[in-house]
């Protein structure tokens, strides 16, 4: 099973001492295989459709909290082990907000 975590923004800033958690973190879940890939996002832009119009805006966004900034994909045996890795990144990380959902797909 995939699932995506994503990190908003409006989090506090990393120290070093979250980086190197991080850095620990992120190679264990390589070694282990559970990580797919990860990464940070740059502001983008947004797209909307409606009646065959296109439109594209680019930011600042209303809300900095709601931005997607960061993404980890992973592969775990079960959305109960998933769970238990969001819970691991967020007692790393703190005060913050995101989503974990599960990729379908032929994958996932």
């Amino acid at each position: 099973m995939r699932f995506l975590m994503t990190v908003n923004g409006g989090g506090r800033p990393p120290d070093e001492q979250l980086y190197a958690e991080m850095g620990r973190f992120v190679e264990e879940l390589t070694r282990t295989g559970v990580l797919l890939a990860t990464g940070g996002l740059d502001r983008g832009t947004h797209v909307a459709a409606s009646e065959g119009t296109v439109t594209l805006t680019d930011g600042p966004f209303a809300e900095s909290k709601e931005v997607i900034v960061s993404f980890a994909l992973i592969e775990v045996r079960s959305k109960e082990e998933a769970l238990e890795l969001a819970r691991r990144f967020w007692t790393m990380v703190g005060d913050g907000e995101g989503d974990i959902r599960r990729v379908l797909g032929p994958e996932g």
